[in-house]
């Protein structure tokens, strides 16, 4: 099987990314960012191949463990531009409720305090 090459284009900068959005990849998997400590960052990533998120839709991270990774490693996969309530972009920020809810379905409290203990 032929590996496809990434798309540089399609990746985000370091600045760019911040806690509190959510960024969707074009695996179709979405991710959203929950705490940042210098190089690295905490996560709730969503399964792969998710259907396009709704206004109404609940946060996709049940049963998905937070994962901690570099900004960078963050940065460098391919990432695209989604709807939204309404808007398009490549990615929305959270309302505070919709961060605690994914904190709470990806049970990640604790790795949070210990990114914040570094």
């Amino acid at each position: 099987m032929k590996k496809s090459k990434k798309n540089k284009n399609l990746w985000l900068q370091e600045a760019e990314i911040e806690v509190g959005d959510l960024y969707f990849t074009t695996a179709q998997q979405y991710r959203a960012v929950l705490a940042m400590n210098g190089d690295f960052l905490i996560y709730a990533p969503s399964s792969e191949g998710m259907e396009p998120l709704t206004a109404d839709s609940q946060m996709p991270f049940a049963n998905s463990p937070a994962k901690k990774c570099q900004i960078a490693t963050f940065a460098q996969k391919e990432y695209q531009a989604f709807n939204w309530h309404g808007a398009l972009a490549v990615k929305h920020k959270l309302s505070a409720s919709q961060i605690a809810e994914a904190i709470s379905q990806c049970n990640a409290k604790a790795p949070i305090a210990g990114l914040m203990a570094e």
